[in-house]
Protein backbone atom coordinates (compact mmCIF):
# COMPACT_ATOMS: atom_id res chain seq x y z
CA UNK A 1 0.00 0.00 0.00
CA UNK A 2 2.88 2.31 0.74
CA UNK A 3 4.11 2.00 -2.85
CA UNK A 4 0.94 3.55 -4.27
CA UNK A 5 0.57 6.42 -1.86
CA UNK A 6 0.86 9.86 -3.31
CA UNK A 7 4.08 11.77 -2.86
CA UNK A 8 3.69 14.12 0.07
CA UNK A 9 7.06 15.80 -0.11
CA UNK A 10 7.09 19.49 -0.98
CA UNK A 11 8.19 20.49 -4.45
CA UNK A 12 11.46 22.32 -4.86
CA UNK A 13 9.68 25.54 -5.72
CA UNK A 14 6.15 26.85 -5.91
CA UNK A 15 4.65 26.17 -9.35
CA UNK A 16 3.94 29.19 -11.51
CA UNK A 17 0.20 29.70 -11.94
CA UNK A 18 0.41 30.49 -15.63
CA UNK A 19 2.42 27.36 -16.47
CA UNK A 20 -0.04 25.26 -14.49
CA UNK A 21 -2.98 26.83 -16.28
CA UNK A 22 -1.34 26.21 -19.64
CA UNK A 23 -0.66 22.58 -18.70
CA UNK A 24 -4.27 22.01 -17.65
CA UNK A 25 -5.54 23.57 -20.88
CA UNK A 26 -3.21 21.44 -23.01
CA UNK A 27 -4.17 18.18 -21.27
CA UNK A 28 -7.89 18.96 -21.41
CA UNK A 29 -7.62 19.92 -25.10
CA UNK A 30 -5.82 16.64 -25.78
CA UNK A 31 -8.52 14.77 -23.87
CA UNK A 32 -11.38 16.49 -25.72
CA UNK A 33 -9.73 16.28 -29.12
CA UNK A 34 -8.75 12.66 -28.52
CA UNK A 35 -12.35 11.72 -27.76
CA UNK A 36 -13.37 13.11 -31.14
CA UNK A 37 -10.54 11.47 -33.06
CA UNK A 38 -11.07 7.99 -31.63
CA UNK A 39 -14.77 7.67 -32.32
CA UNK A 40 -15.60 4.01 -32.68
CA UNK A 41 -18.09 2.55 -35.10
CA UNK A 42 -21.66 2.39 -33.82
CA UNK A 43 -22.06 -1.42 -34.22
CA UNK A 44 -18.92 -2.08 -32.14
CA UNK A 45 -19.96 0.43 -29.49
CA UNK A 46 -23.47 -1.03 -29.24
CA UNK A 47 -22.12 -4.57 -28.94
CA UNK A 48 -19.72 -3.49 -26.19
CA UNK A 49 -22.56 -1.78 -24.33
CA UNK A 50 -24.77 -4.86 -24.54
CA UNK A 51 -21.89 -7.06 -23.38
CA UNK A 52 -21.49 -4.89 -20.28
CA UNK A 53 -25.22 -5.02 -19.63
CA UNK A 54 -25.25 -8.81 -19.90
CA UNK A 55 -22.27 -9.10 -17.55
CA UNK A 56 -24.01 -6.89 -14.97
CA UNK A 57 -27.19 -8.97 -15.12
CA UNK A 58 -25.14 -12.12 -14.69
CA UNK A 59 -23.42 -10.62 -11.65
CA UNK A 60 -26.68 -9.10 -10.37
CA UNK A 61 -25.16 -5.61 -10.50
CA UNK A 62 -27.79 -4.05 -12.75
CA UNK A 63 -28.73 -0.97 -10.70
CA UNK A 64 -29.19 1.29 -13.75
CA UNK A 65 -32.79 0.30 -14.49
CA UNK A 66 -34.33 1.14 -11.10
CA UNK A 67 -32.36 4.38 -10.82
CA UNK A 68 -33.29 5.42 -14.35
CA UNK A 69 -36.99 4.77 -13.67
CA UNK A 70 -36.74 6.82 -10.47
CA UNK A 71 -35.23 9.79 -12.30
CA UNK A 72 -37.64 9.67 -15.24
CA UNK A 73 -40.76 9.35 -13.07
CA UNK A 74 -39.79 12.11 -10.61
CA UNK A 75 -38.69 15.35 -12.24
CA UNK A 76 -37.60 16.81 -8.91
CA UNK A 77 -34.85 14.15 -8.94
CA UNK A 78 -34.21 13.90 -12.67
CA UNK A 79 -33.74 17.61 -13.43
CA UNK A 80 -31.15 18.30 -10.67
CA UNK A 81 -29.38 15.07 -11.67
CA UNK A 82 -29.11 16.29 -15.27
CA UNK A 83 -27.72 19.63 -14.14
CA UNK A 84 -25.23 17.83 -11.92
CA UNK A 85 -24.12 15.55 -14.76
CA UNK A 86 -23.74 18.44 -17.22
CA UNK A 87 -21.84 20.84 -15.00
CA UNK A 88 -20.33 19.64 -11.72
CA UNK A 89 -17.25 17.93 -13.15
CA UNK A 90 -16.42 21.18 -15.00
CA UNK A 91 -16.78 23.23 -11.80
CA UNK A 92 -15.74 21.11 -8.82
CA UNK A 93 -12.57 19.58 -10.30
CA UNK A 94 -10.95 22.92 -11.33
CA UNK A 95 -12.05 24.50 -8.03
CA UNK A 96 -10.25 21.82 -6.02
CA UNK A 97 -7.15 22.17 -8.22
CA UNK A 98 -7.07 25.91 -7.48
CA UNK A 99 -7.65 25.27 -3.77
CA UNK A 100 -4.73 22.84 -3.65
CA UNK A 101 -2.51 25.26 -5.58
CA UNK A 102 -3.23 28.11 -3.18
CA UNK A 103 -3.64 26.37 0.17
CA UNK A 104 -1.88 22.98 -0.11
CA UNK A 105 1.09 23.79 -2.31
CA UNK A 106 3.19 20.91 -1.01
CA UNK A 107 0.50 18.45 -2.14
CA UNK A 108 -0.44 20.14 -5.39
CA UNK A 109 2.13 18.66 -7.77
CA UNK A 110 1.36 15.04 -6.92
CA UNK A 111 -2.40 15.66 -7.00
CA UNK A 112 -2.25 17.39 -10.39
CA UNK A 113 -0.04 14.67 -11.84
CA UNK A 114 -2.39 11.96 -10.60
CA UNK A 115 -5.42 13.65 -12.18
CA UNK A 116 -3.76 14.21 -15.55
CA UNK A 117 -2.24 10.74 -15.85
CA UNK A 118 -5.61 9.18 -15.06
CA UNK A 119 -7.33 11.38 -17.63
CA UNK A 120 -4.92 10.28 -20.34
CA UNK A 121 -5.42 6.65 -19.30
CA UNK A 122 -9.15 7.18 -19.68
CA UNK A 123 -8.57 8.34 -23.23
CA UNK A 124 -6.82 5.02 -23.90
CA UNK A 125 -9.94 3.27 -22.63
CA UNK A 126 -12.17 5.26 -25.00
CA UNK A 127 -9.88 4.22 -27.85
CA UNK A 128 -9.77 0.53 -27.07
CA UNK A 129 -13.36 0.04 -25.89
CA UNK A 130 -15.85 2.37 -27.61
CA UNK A 131 -19.06 1.83 -25.65
CA UNK A 132 -22.66 2.81 -26.27
CA UNK A 133 -24.18 4.27 -23.09
CA UNK A 134 -27.52 2.90 -21.85
CA UNK A 135 -29.49 5.93 -23.10
CA UNK A 136 -28.49 5.20 -26.72
CA UNK A 137 -29.52 1.53 -26.68
CA UNK A 138 -32.70 0.45 -28.37
CA UNK A 139 -35.79 1.45 -26.37
CA UNK A 140 -36.55 -2.24 -25.87
CA UNK A 141 -33.76 -2.41 -23.31
CA UNK A 142 -35.79 -0.20 -20.98
CA UNK A 143 -33.66 2.95 -20.65
CA UNK A 144 -34.85 6.57 -20.99
CA UNK A 145 -32.49 9.43 -21.82
CA UNK A 146 -33.23 11.88 -19.01
CA UNK A 147 -31.06 14.55 -20.65
CA UNK A 148 -33.39 14.51 -23.64
CA UNK A 149 -36.51 14.20 -21.48
CA UNK A 150 -35.67 17.31 -19.43
CA UNK A 151 -33.74 19.24 -22.09
CA UNK A 152 -36.24 22.13 -21.98
CA UNK A 153 -34.99 22.93 -18.48
CA UNK A 154 -31.29 23.17 -19.36
CA UNK A 155 -28.83 24.19 -22.03
CA UNK A 156 -28.25 20.70 -23.36
CA UNK A 157 -30.04 18.95 -26.19
CA UNK A 158 -30.60 15.29 -26.89
CA UNK A 159 -26.92 14.52 -27.49
CA UNK A 160 -25.20 13.91 -24.17
CA UNK A 161 -24.52 17.04 -22.10
CA UNK A 162 -23.34 19.16 -25.02
CA UNK A 163 -25.14 22.49 -25.58
CA UNK A 164 -27.88 22.46 -28.18
CA UNK A 165 -26.48 22.34 -31.69
CA UNK A 166 -23.03 21.20 -30.54
CA UNK A 167 -23.73 17.50 -30.18
CA UNK A 168 -21.37 16.78 -33.05
CA UNK A 169 -18.52 18.17 -30.94
CA UNK A 170 -18.61 15.25 -28.52
CA UNK A 171 -18.08 11.50 -28.74
CA UNK A 172 -21.22 9.88 -27.37
CA UNK A 173 -19.59 6.44 -27.35
CA UNK A 174 -16.88 7.39 -24.83
CA UNK A 175 -18.61 5.74 -21.89
CA UNK A 176 -15.96 3.26 -20.71
CA UNK A 177 -14.45 4.23 -18.31
CA UNK A 178 -16.58 6.90 -16.62
CA UNK A 179 -14.28 9.83 -15.95
CA UNK A 180 -17.22 11.62 -14.33
CA UNK A 181 -16.85 9.05 -11.56
CA UNK A 182 -13.04 9.02 -11.79
CA UNK A 183 -12.72 12.78 -11.40
CA UNK A 184 -15.29 12.80 -8.61
CA UNK A 185 -13.27 10.12 -6.80
CA UNK A 186 -10.14 12.27 -7.15
CA UNK A 187 -12.03 15.25 -5.72
CA UNK A 188 -13.28 13.14 -2.85
CA UNK A 189 -9.80 11.91 -1.96
CA UNK A 190 -8.45 15.45 -2.02
CA UNK A 191 -11.20 16.72 0.27
CA UNK A 192 -10.81 13.78 2.65
CA UNK A 193 -7.02 13.94 2.88
CA UNK A 194 -6.50 17.69 2.90
CA UNK A 195 -9.75 19.10 4.24
CA UNK A 196 -9.49 20.32 7.82
CA UNK A 197 -13.15 20.35 8.74
CA UNK A 198 -15.68 17.53 9.16
CA UNK A 199 -17.87 19.15 6.47
CA UNK A 200 -15.16 18.93 3.82
CA UNK A 201 -14.45 15.32 4.67
CA UNK A 202 -18.14 14.48 4.55
CA UNK A 203 -18.35 16.08 1.12
CA UNK A 204 -15.30 14.06 0.10
CA UNK A 205 -17.29 10.88 0.75
CA UNK A 206 -20.64 12.11 -0.59
CA UNK A 207 -19.51 13.63 -3.88
CA UNK A 208 -18.17 10.44 -5.58
CA UNK A 209 -21.18 8.44 -4.39
CA UNK A 210 -23.62 11.07 -5.63
CA UNK A 211 -21.85 11.21 -8.99
CA UNK A 212 -22.07 7.43 -9.36
CA UNK A 213 -25.84 7.50 -8.78
CA UNK A 214 -26.24 10.42 -11.19
CA UNK A 215 -24.36 8.85 -14.10
CA UNK A 216 -26.38 5.64 -13.78
CA UNK A 217 -29.75 7.27 -13.12
CA UNK A 218 -29.44 9.55 -16.16
CA UNK A 219 -28.56 6.46 -18.28
CA UNK A 220 -25.20 7.91 -19.28
CA UNK A 221 -23.09 5.09 -17.81
CA UNK A 222 -23.28 1.51 -16.64
CA UNK A 223 -22.21 0.52 -13.15
CA UNK A 224 -19.15 -1.20 -14.60
CA UNK A 225 -18.23 2.08 -16.31
CA UNK A 226 -18.08 3.62 -12.84
CA UNK A 227 -15.96 0.72 -11.58
CA UNK A 228 -13.61 1.20 -14.53
CA UNK A 229 -13.37 4.92 -13.77
CA UNK A 230 -12.26 4.12 -10.22
CA UNK A 231 -9.78 1.53 -11.54
CA UNK A 232 -8.26 4.08 -13.93
CA UNK A 233 -7.78 6.48 -11.04
CA UNK A 234 -6.08 3.71 -9.05
CA UNK A 235 -3.69 3.00 -11.90
CA UNK A 236 -2.98 6.70 -12.31
CA UNK A 237 -2.20 6.94 -8.59
CA UNK A 238 0.23 4.02 -8.85
CA UNK A 239 2.05 5.73 -11.72
CA UNK A 240 2.22 9.16 -10.09
CA UNK A 241 5.39 8.75 -8.00
CA UNK A 242 7.42 7.00 -10.75
CA UNK A 243 6.35 9.70 -13.20
CA UNK A 244 7.40 12.49 -10.84
CA UNK A 245 10.79 10.85 -10.26
CA UNK A 246 11.30 10.52 -14.01
CA UNK A 247 10.32 14.14 -14.56
CA UNK A 248 12.79 15.25 -11.85
CA UNK A 249 15.63 13.30 -13.49
CA UNK A 250 14.88 14.84 -16.88
CA UNK A 251 14.76 18.32 -15.37
CA UNK A 252 18.06 17.80 -13.56
CA UNK A 253 19.72 16.73 -16.79
CA UNK A 254 18.37 19.70 -18.74
CA UNK A 255 18.83 22.37 -16.06
CA UNK A 256 22.34 23.31 -14.78
CA UNK A 257 22.73 23.33 -11.03
CA UNK A 258 22.40 26.93 -9.76
CA UNK A 259 25.30 26.55 -7.29
CA UNK A 260 27.83 25.16 -9.78
CA UNK A 261 29.50 28.49 -10.58
CA UNK A 262 29.63 29.56 -6.93
CA UNK A 263 31.19 26.29 -5.83
CA UNK A 264 33.84 26.59 -8.55
CA UNK A 265 34.85 30.06 -7.32
CA UNK A 266 34.89 28.85 -3.72
CA UNK A 267 37.25 26.04 -4.73
CA UNK A 268 39.59 28.54 -6.43
CA UNK A 269 38.62 27.40 -9.92
CA UNK A 270 37.37 30.71 -11.24
CA UNK A 271 37.29 29.35 -14.76
CA UNK A 272 34.51 26.93 -13.63
CA UNK A 273 36.25 24.09 -15.42
CA UNK A 274 37.09 26.00 -18.62
CA UNK A 275 40.87 25.83 -19.33
CA UNK A 276 43.03 26.90 -22.27
CA UNK A 277 45.49 24.52 -23.88
CA UNK A 278 49.22 24.82 -23.25
CA UNK A 279 50.73 27.81 -25.00
CA UNK A 280 47.33 29.31 -25.84
CA UNK A 281 46.60 32.85 -24.68
CA UNK A 282 43.29 34.65 -24.44
CA UNK A 283 43.25 38.30 -25.64
CA UNK A 284 45.10 40.56 -23.19
CA UNK A 285 46.61 37.66 -21.26
CA UNK A 286 50.29 38.16 -20.11
CA UNK A 287 52.68 35.24 -20.19
CA UNK A 288 55.11 34.40 -17.42
CA UNK A 289 58.02 35.78 -19.52
CA UNK A 290 56.23 39.11 -19.95
CA UNK A 291 55.57 39.23 -16.23
CA UNK A 292 59.21 38.50 -15.33
CA UNK A 293 60.53 41.14 -17.76
CA UNK A 294 58.15 43.70 -16.36
CA UNK A 295 59.23 42.91 -12.82
CA UNK A 296 62.96 43.28 -13.76
CA UNK A 297 62.34 46.63 -15.43
CA UNK A 298 60.44 47.87 -12.40
CA UNK A 299 63.26 46.83 -10.07
CA UNK A 300 65.88 48.59 -12.23
CA UNK A 301 63.83 51.75 -12.34
CA UNK A 302 63.46 51.65 -8.57
CA UNK A 303 67.22 51.27 -8.09
CA UNK A 304 68.02 54.21 -10.42
CA UNK A 305 65.57 56.40 -8.58
CA UNK A 306 67.22 55.45 -5.27
CA UNK A 307 70.69 56.37 -6.54
CA UNK A 308 69.46 59.78 -7.66
CA UNK A 309 67.85 60.34 -4.29
CA UNK A 310 71.14 59.54 -2.51
CA UNK A 311 73.05 61.93 -4.76
CA UNK A 312 70.62 64.73 -4.09
CA UNK A 313 70.90 64.10 -0.38
CA UNK A 314 74.66 64.35 -0.57
CA UNK A 315 74.49 67.67 -2.45
CA UNK A 316 72.38 69.06 0.35
CA UNK A 317 75.27 68.41 2.77
CA UNK A 318 77.61 70.78 0.92
CA UNK A 319 79.05 68.30 -1.60
CA UNK A 320 78.78 69.22 -5.21
CA UNK A 321 75.96 67.54 -7.01
CA UNK A 322 76.86 65.04 -9.67
CA UNK A 323 76.60 66.29 -13.17
CA UNK A 324 73.49 65.13 -14.96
Amino acid sequence: MESVRMQDTAPRERPRWWTELLLVVVVYAAYTGGRLLVRGGEPTAVENGLAILRAEKLLRLNAEHPLNRLFTEHAWLGIPADFAYASLHYLVTPAILVWLFRRRTARYRAARTWLMLSTLLGLVGFTLVPTCPPRLLDAGHGFVDTMAQYSVYGWWGGEASAPRGLGGMTNQYAAMPSLHVGWALWCGVMLWRHGRTPLLRWLGVAYPLLTTFVVMGTANHYFLDAVAGAAVMGLGLALTRPFIRLADRVRERLTPLPGAAKSSIADGNVSAGCETSEGERIPGQRTRTDTAASATASAAAGASAGDRADADAGAGDGAPAAAR
